[in-house]
C-alpha cells in the first residue's frame, strides 16, 4: 500500500516536471546558456587569476601575436576607437536609449537598462578590487592604464550595452540588425584593448561572460515581475 502511494506521487511528480519543460523550455535554456555557461567561464577564469598571479599561458602569447601587427596608424585607430568601449560610445549611447524610454513612458526597459548598466560597473569595480590583477607590461602602450585589469571594463560595458540593445529588440525586426553592429563593436573593442597593450584577452573573456550572465540575470527578473504584474 505504501509502495503503491509513492509511485503515485512520483508519477504526478514526475508528470509536474514534464509539464514545466514543455512550458518554459525556451526560459530555462536561456537560463542554462545565459547565465550559467558565462558564470561558470567567469568564474574559472577568476579562480585562476586569484591563485596564480601568472595568468594563463595563452595570454601572453596571443597579446605578442597582437603586437606584431602594430604600426604607427594602427596606434592611431586604436587610441580612437577605444574611446567608444565606455565615454565616446556606450555612455552616450545608453544616454539617449534612455531619454527615448523615458520619453515613451517604457518604464520596465528603462529600468532594465539602468539597473543592468549600473550593475554592470559595480562588478566590475568589486571584482577589480577583489583580485587586483596588475595590467600586462610588455610594452609601453599609446594609451596607458594603472588601474586594475580584471575583468576588462571597456569589455564589460560594451558586451553590457549590446546585451541589454539585443534583448530590448529580440522581439523586432531589428534584432538581427542589432546584433552583427553589437558584436562587430564589441570585438572592436576588445581588439583595441589587446592591441594597445593594456588588457590579457583572459581579462577580454571575463568581462564579456559576467556581462552577459549579468543582463540575461536581470531580464529573466523583469520578466518574472511583469508577468507578475500582468
Amino acid at each position: 500500500m505504501f509502495n503503491a502511494r509513492l509511485w503515485e506521487l512520483l508519477k504526478l511528480f514526475f508528470r509536474f516536471l514534464q509539464q514545466l519543460l514543455i512550458a518554459h523550455w525556451r526560459s530555462l535554456l536561456l537560463l542554462l546558456l545565459g547565465v550559467y555557461l558565462p558564470l561558470q567561464v567567469f568564474g574559472e577564469l577568476a579562480e585562476e587569476v586569484w591563485e596564480n598571479e601568472g595568468g594563463f599561458p595563452w595570454d601572453v602569447p596571443l597579446l605578442l601575436a597582437i603586437r606584431r601587427t602594430a604600426n604607427p596608424q594602427l596606434d592611431a585607430v586604436a587610441v580612437m576607437l577605444t574611446k567608444l568601449g565606455v565615454f565616446w560610445g556606450v555612455f552616450p549611447i545608453a544616454t539617449i536609449i534612455g531619454l527615448a524610454l523615458f520619453r515613451r513612458r517604457q518604464w520596465r526597459s528603462l529600468t532594465y537598462l539602468i539597473v543592468t548598466l549600473l550593475g554592470s560597473i559595480t562588478i566590475n569595480r568589486t571584482a577589480k578590487v577583489l583580485l587586483h590583477r596588475v595590467r600586462p607590461h610588455l610594452w609601453t602602450s599609446p594609451a596607458p592604464e594603472f588601474d586594475y585589469g580584471f575583468p576588462s571594463g571597456h569589455a564589460m560595458s560594451s558586451m553590457t550595452l549590446v546585451a541589454v540593445l539585443v534583448i530590448l529588440t529580440w522581439e523586432s525586426r531589428w534584432r538581427w540588425l542589432v546584433f552583427i553592429v553589437g558584436a562587430i563593436f564589441v570585438l572592436v573593442i576588445g581588439w583595441t584593448r589587446l592591441y594597445l597593450g593594456v588588457h590579457y584577452p583572459s581579462d577580454i573573456l571575463a568581462g564579456w561572460t559576467v556581462s552577459v550572465a549579468w543582463a540575461v540575470g536581470v531580464s529573466l527578473i523583469i520578466r518574472s515581475w511583469r508577468r507578475r504584474r500582468d
